[in-house]
């Protein structure tokens, strides 16, 4: 037995595309036996319900509207909630955790960057940056392929939203460049959960754990398929 940790999922207050608040949410993975989650509601250039006149600092509380809900919900019926978001590139999606309220305001026009200088701006101050779902290919992505292996630290091979074929696809992917893997929901509300996230044999105290143990290779990736197993073993 471990401890069961959602990596990626959203709330309807930040995200467009979510239809369960904060607090739901939280409620439900609490429901499910899961020790935390990792909200990724998406930064303000993806679909975000962030209005766009705002200031910077506004939208960065905006952004961390959701996150701040459900660390309420969470003291509340035991569930650690940690911090993250979702930052879009021509359609493609990067989950970034590690990083707070001061990263954020020190660097207004985030949103404005290309993925090489995000990718830099993150990871040279601490951060950890993995893609999401990278072979999504809907209608609104334009860059429907992972990024340049050397531009990510990890890559989620399993998403529970997305068709297998996309995810072995991103599996592969890993395996090739030998890059750390993760698993996550993805869950917006719509639908009960799935099977996903990594289970980690002590209880995180920070992200920081959870990002330590992806990296190491001991996290267990939970997915529908009993096979996947320990990073170590796939």
């Amino acid at each position: 037995m471990g401890y069961l940790y959602e990596t990626h999922m959203h709330t309807s207050q930040v995200s467009g595309c979510a239809v369960a608040t904060a607090a739901r949410q939280v409620r439900s993975f609490k429901e499910k036996g899961y020790a935390g989650i990792i909200v990724t509601d998406h930064f303000v250039n993806g679909y975000s319900t962030c209005p766009q006149h705002l200031s910077w600092e506004d939208k960065m509380k905006h952004l961390m509207s959701g996150y701040a809900e459900a660390r309420i919900e969470g003291d509340k019926c035991g569930l650690d909630v940690f911090f993250g978001w979702e930052f879009t590139y021509r359609g493609s999606d990067f989950l970034t955790y590690g990083l707070g309220p001061d990263f954020l305001a020190a660097h207004p026009n985030l949103d404005r960057l290309p993925i090489e200088e995000y990718s830099e701006v993150v990871r040279n101050n601490g951060g950890y940056l993995a893609q999401a779902h990278p072979y999504r290919d809907d209608w609104y992505v334009e860059y429907r392929f992972p990024v340049d292996h050397w531009l990510i630290d990890g890559v989620e091979i399993y998403n529970s939203s997305e068709p297998e074929a996309r995810n072995a696809k991103a599996l592969a992917f890993a395996k090739l460049h030998g890059l750390p893997m993760q698993s996550g929901s993805d869950c917006h509300g719509r639908s009960a959960l799935f099977p996903a996230g990594v289970m980690l044999s002590d209880k995180a105290d920070s992200i920081f754990d959870i990002i330590e143990a992806i990296k190491s290779r001991q996290a267990v990736l939970i997915t529908p398929d009993s096979d996947r197993g320990p990073q170590g073993s796939q």
